[in-house]
């Protein structure tokens, strides 16, 4: 893999096929897409065409890590039983999914515990199990940092390192986190302030081997707002400092780093000037 893997989440419009040449007009050496529509229930298997298709396409650009985000929908800490099967269900097909077009990380929100915080841990860990061996593959499952507003589950590292502990041993290797910068800084991590103690308290207390993918998002919110809203790279309560840090820490190096931030008027050209934006930190 090549040192810098940076891209941006591109649209899959047009089918799973049309989203890596959207990431070659950037020369992006990362991705992240959508499977299938994140905002419905409906699901659906990749047919040998269209995983041919994503395959010839992504081999005629420079991308050599591919992210896919799981469905909003999905709820595996919902004390709801109904919801949490059609969770649990969604979830596995994201899986197959993942790995039949052979995406290296999947990534997810750890879900919203609605009546008790270590319940709805537990059971999000046990679905988690449940769909990890139904569902065979080499994608890693992402754990993403959250914001902390309402009963989300994820806000604290110590959160994420208790749901990969109540993931049996013998799947926790295919499980790992995905590090939103915008989440954990409305979270209460000082990435401007503090940014040595932040991956000071990550190894710590999850340890770096489990970091798998990055987002890099600016924050439209005041540290600690406990709210998720993405701005520009350097536009937002960030600022340029952690994201010049970021693009430069060593250890950081081999993780492939996404953007989600706003699209404005034209995607692809907002994205390509805030992936040139980060390249240009990284020099």
């Amino acid at each position: 893999m090549t040192d810098l893997l940076l891209g941006a989440h591109v649209s899959a419009a047009g089918g799973v096929p049309a989203a890596p040449p959207r990431a070659g007009a950037l020369e992006a050496t990362a991705l992240q897409l959508f499977t299938k529509q994140a905002n419905r229930w409906a699901e659906r298997e990749c047919a040998d065409d269209e995983v041919s298709a994503f395959r010839g396409a992504l081999g005629t650009t420079r991308v050599q890590a591919t992210v896919a985000h799981d469905s909003y929908l999905i709820n595996l800490a919902s004390p709801d039983p109904a919801l949490r099967r059609k969770s649990t269900e969604s979830f596995v097909c994201e899986l197959r999914r993942c790995a039949a077009l052979g995406i290296d990380f999947l990534v997810s929100h750890p879900g919203n515990f609605m009546d008790e915080r270590a319940s709805g841990i537990a059971r999000n860990a046990e679905a988690i199990a449940e769909a990890l061996e139904r569902a065979d593959g080499r994608t890693t499952l992402c754990l993403e940092t959250t914001a902390g507003a309402g009963t989300v589950i994820g806000a604290t590292f110590e959160e994420l390192a208790a749901l990969i502990e109540g993931v049996p041993a013998a799947l926790r290797a295919r499980v790992g986190v995905c590090l939103d910068t915008c989440h954990v800084y409305s979270a209460g991590y000082d990435l401007v302030q503090d940014y040595d103690g932040v991956w000071a308290r990550f190894e710590d207390t999850i340890g770096l081997e489990r970091l798998k993918v990055l987002h890099l998002n600016d924050s439209k919110t005041p540290f600690g707002s406990r709210r998720d809203r993405h701005e520009l790279i350097g536009d937002g309560s960030l600022g340029e400092l952690p994201f010049r840090r970021l693009m430069t820490d060593p250890r950081l190096a081999a993780i492939p780093k996404i953007i989600e931030t706003p699209k404005l008027d034209d995607a692809e050209a907002t994205d390509r000037r805030m992936l040139e934006r980060l390249r240009s930190y990284a020099v």
